[in-house]
């Protein structure tokens, strides 16, 4: 039988040949791009997640580069070369570009970042990075985050660089920093979340001494600004198992700085009063979630799904008769999300669509076995709006139960909705639900100018609308007459 280190080398050979089947594909852009930098007097490599993605037979078109041209030169040695430059981050060292190439038969689109040798560190009390240039390679892998993406490939002679093993963890699987994680961490706390990330991105597993001083530098996170670290969350949660990476920020004591909703859901237990683990639960409604999407990751859908039952640990109430009961947790979920989310710098329509699942995430149980009136699936679809599909989604994915007979007979309640809301559809053009007389209507049927009165009469004729269905015109002018003359 291979041993292991047989096998590690077996792996180490089959990430070798991908990267070299991956530099090939960009390497006409690549190279020549390199060549103008040798030209010029300077050197060129491809640097970071570019390499590692070529190791994992996943490299796109978005190349990183690292050069110990400064900023400024950069802009000389591109600007006639490239299709497109920006320099948004030059101040950080990084020249943008773009660049169309012919790779094989087809013409492809290149988003490359150029950025300078550096070294950068935050102090105690700025949220922004020091920038200072270095003078060597090896000096810019080490302060780079973890060994993983500390690997380069200069060019265009295709020298892999890799002073740190970061081949070799690759192979395994496993995330650790080039220098010590305290050292890295201090550089850019972000960092910590970076590692979350990248177990939730890459399935690695995070090393031993680097979830310690993830736990131990926790507090560090407070220095980033809320927008960094909204977007890397983001990456987290639309990775391929962000349960992983979530696990990590809530064990290392790091979400509870940004987002302590989630851990606070680790409801204590005892013998007398049994209810299910709220945050088990939480992150296996996120999984359920991620199984239903259709169109690729879904970062409102997730959200919900993660955030759905925030407002329990404060609503959680132990009964007479051992029960526990969460009366309207969903309304108090609601208002903590749009606060939380809002801190976090989330644009306000995301905010809204969140709060709003969270809000209407248990409405479908009082559905029972289809007892609703057409009323009540008329105003399910109103207050949905737009949201109805996601509605759909968290609503089944907030089924966790192991008893296969309930999870069963909810399933079916749920299709049979379904079924009456298409049936519905078809019927009444459910999706745009209003009045049978609009506003001018009205004013011109009663005489009235616009005011308060137009209101209550909209609002009034909606009501009518979703109790019975369309009315037709003249159904609809005899109530509205009728209703008015009980007005005065």
């Amino acid at each position: 039988m291979p041993n292991a280190n047989e096998d590690n080398l077996s792996e180490l050979s089959q990430v070798q040949r991908r990267a070299v089947s991956e530099l090939l594909r960009v390497s006409p852009v690549a190279d020549d791009l390199a060549r103008r930098f040798q030209q010029a007097g300077f050197s060129l490599a491809l640097v970071g997640g570019s390499v590692r993605d070529a190791l994992l037979g996943r490299l796109g078109n978005d190349l990183d580069f690292t050069t110990d041209a400064r900023p400024e030169e950069v802009l000389k040695i591109v600007r006639p070369w490239a299709d497109s430059v920006w320099d948004v981050g030059i101040a950080f060292g990084t020249v943008g570009c773009q660049k169309d190439s012919r790779v094989g038969e087809a013409r492809q689109r290149f988003q490359i970042e150029i950025t300078t040798y550096r070294s950068e560190a935050y102090d105690r009390t700025s949220r922004k990075p020091e920038v200072s240039y270095g003078d060597s390679i090896e000096e810019d892998l080490v302060r780079r985050d973890f060994t993983v993406n500390a690997m380069a490939v200069a060019l265009p002679e295709k020298e892999f660089i890799d002073p740190h093993g970061g081949l070799e963890d690759l192979a395994s699987r496993v995330l650790r920093t080039p220098g010590t994680p305290e050292e890295s961490f201090s550089d850019d706390p972000l960092r910590m979340l970076r590692a979350a990330r990248f177990a939730a991105q890459l399935d690695f597993t995070v090393a031993p001494e680097v979830v310690a001083a993830m736990a131990d530098m926790a507090d560090r996170i407070e220095i980033v600004s809320a927008e960094r670290i909204r977007d890397e969350f983001n990456k987290l949660i639309l990775a391929a198992h962000p349960r992983k990476g979530l696990g990590l920020l809530v064990d290392t004591g790091l979400a509870g700085y940004f987002l302590p909703e989630i851990p606070a859901l680790r409801l204590e237990r005892d013998e007398h009063h049994r209810h299910k683990d709220v945050y088990e639960h939480s992150l296996t409604v996120l999984d359920q979630a991620i199984d239903l999407e259709e169109a690729g990751p879904d970062l409102v859908l997730r959200l919900s799904a993660l955030l759905h039952d925030i407002g329990k640990p404060k609503t959680r109430r132990f009964e007479s008769d051992g029960r526990v009961s969460f009366h309207h947790h969903e309304v108090v979920g609601a208002k903590m999300v749009k606060k939380r989310l809002t801190a976090l710098k989330y644009s306000n329509e995301m905010v809204k669509d969140i709060a709003r699942l969270v809000e209407l995430h248990l409405r479908f149980h009082g559905y029972g076995t289809g007892e609703w009136t057409d009323s009540a699936v008329r105003r399910y679809v109103r207050d949905a709006g737009p949201l109805l599909e996601r509605l759909h989604k968290l609503t089944r994915s907030d089924c966790t139960t192991r008893n296969k007979r309930k999870a069963s007979a909810l399933s079916r309640a749920y299709d049979g909705l379904e079924e009456r809301i298409a049936q519905l559809k078809e019927q009444e053009e459910l999706d745009a639900i209003r009045p049978d007389l609009d506003g001018n209507q009205i004013m011109d049927i009663l005489g009235v100018a616009p005011g308060p009165q137009v209101g209550k009469a909209y609002a009034f004729l909606m009501e009518l609308r979703l109790e019975n269905g369309p009315m037709g015109h003249d159904d609809a002018v005899a109530a509205l007459k009728e209703w008015w003359a009980a007005q005065a």
